[in-house]
């Protein structure tokens, strides 16, 4: 109940409840959204980031159709 109780009270500490209700959260999942964003394009783990991975799949992908189209 004391972290239920801490969260509450932290959650009230967030402007524009009376005007906007829940949707006065909305700038964060922004910001966090954007955060999460650069990190994929920006920060590497080993020697890829998440988008050298993912158009290394779907280039591997459009092959695999080429291939299975031309059989």
């Amino acid at each position: 109940m004391l972290v239920s109780e801490r969260l509450k009270r932290l959650l009230r500490l967030v402007p524009g409840e009376r005007r906007f209700g829940f949707y006065r959260f909305l700038p964060f999942f922004f910001v966090l959204g954007g955060a999460m964003e650069w990190f994929m394009i920006n920060v590497r783990i080993g020697k890829e980031t998440f988008y050298d991975v993912y158009r290394r799949k779907q280039s591997e992908r459009q092959y695999e159709a080429r291939m299975k189209k031309e059989e």
